[in-house]
């Protein structure tokens, strides 16, 4: 007998999320094509252009025959590179065989770890407002994303003895992500090892998103791999799109825990079989080959900071603490009287200014907006102009 209508979506779509700033941007796409320009804040993708020599690499690549698979978990020699540069940075001893696999991307690192790692009715601890794919990933495994919020007052900082508080028998996993992303905090050496000996008491895993850890204003990045005895707990989530402004070439990595490992290469198999050869050999020489684009970038992002939040500053309703990681500033809307989504559609359509409202972000993002400093200063004063006589106008 046959059945009528027509076939049904799984159900489980509808607990995915979505990452709004595409949204957003496609919003903005459809403006332009009237022949209005828009400012772009919305997008957290670095505006400069892949270093030269690490295009090199991947045009020597193709020409050599790097274009079929690799193993699963990447080529060796990019692992060595990870492992190298890892343990360089965090001071601790990474196996490459066993404790490091490549992705396309490091979105794939967060779905595969969650999926190797939660299981349906766990609760997962998680920053709010946070990256939107954490709380995706964990409502599409039957899990409990458990939010702790990220107040003003303590600059957007995790507190260990806010998620000291929410751990449960049921809790299984805490994410962390420093810098911040949409806040552009950084968490203190201190915060970091607190948080890690909470982890151990209450036998968890870590989900630490790192991948802004080069782009850092004050002071320097402290990982969770560094605290003695994490690493076995750990999975440390990175890539090379923030840092070598290599979005589009859809390479990230994964470091931690060898079964962890192991399971999220599984998955791989199962998902994407591994990540481009080409871009793997370009992972190389970006980890090995010259770091001067790096400091030079981030030199550039931190007068661009100091410009936008100088201009936020001066909006009627608005306030903005000085983000101290990544290319993201999180100013303060409230006392404009409007919400954030409902502010961030006024700016769109009225001023042609792009941004993302922080409910996009979870609901303790009420109030704030998030904008993109990945932009020239040019970019960056016309925006500002923009919001600004806008604002005036309410």
């Amino acid at each position: 007998m046959m059945k009528k209508g027509k076939p049904t979506i799984a159900e489980r779509m509808d607990r995915a999320g979505t990452e709004t700033a595409f949204l957003v941007f496609a919003m903005a796409k459809e403006i332009e094509k009237t022949g209005a320009k828009v400012i772009h804040f919305e997008m957290g993708e670095p505006d400069f252009d892949t270093p030269e020599h690490i295009k090199e690499a991947a045009r020597k690549a193709l020409a050599s025959g790097y274009t079929h698979y690799t193993a699963a978990p990447g080529l060796l020699e990019l692992r060595q590179a990870i492992a190298e540069y890892v343990s360089k940075d965090f001071d601790v001893d990474i196996d490459p065989e066993k404790e490091v696999i490549v992705m396309p991307g490091a979105k794939p690192g967060l779905f595969t770890g969650i999926l190797a790692t939660v299981n349906p009715g766990d609760e997962v601890i998680m920053p709010n407002p946070a990256f939107p794919i954490y709380e995706s990933v964990v409502n599409l495994v039957r899990a409990k994303p458990v939010p702790i919020p990220l107040r003003e007052e303590n600059d957007f900082r995790l507190s260990p003895a806010d998620v000291a508080k929410k751990v449960t028998k049921k809790t299984k996993l805490l994410i962390l992500n420093s810098p911040h992303n949409p806040c552009g905090s950084t968490l203190m050496r201190d915060e970091v090892e607190e948080l890690a000996e909470i982890a151990k008491r209450h036998n968890l895993w870590v989900m630490s998103d790192e991948i802004y850890s080069k782009i850092i204003y004050h002071g320097r990045h402290h990982s969770m791999l560094s605290v003695p005895g994490m690493k076995e707990r750990t999975i440390l989530v990175h890539g090379f799109s923030k840092t070598y402004a290599m979005t589009g070439w859809r390479l990230g990595y994964a470091v931690g825990n060898a079964q962890v490992i192991a399971n999220m290469t599984k998955l791989q198999v199962n998902i994407a079989s591994c990540a481009a050869a080409f871009s793997q050999m370009a992972g190389i020489e970006a980890l090995r080959g010259p770091q001067d684009s790096v400091g030079e970038m981030v030199r550039e992002y931190q007068k661009r900071r100091d410009a936008i939040v100088h201009e936020l500053n001066s909006i009627k309703g608005f306030s903005c603490k000085t983000p101290t990681g990544a290319f993201y500033a999180f100013p303060n809307i409230k006392d404009t009287g409007m919400k954030s989504k409902e502010l961030m559609e006024f700016l769109l359509t009225k001023a042609h200014v792009a941004c993302v409202h922080g409910t996009a972000f979870g609901r303790y993002g009420e109030g704030y907006l998030r904008f993109s400093y990945a932009t020239s200063i040019e970019n960056i004063r016309e925006g500002m102009e923009r919001v600004k006589a806008a604002v005036e106008e309410l």
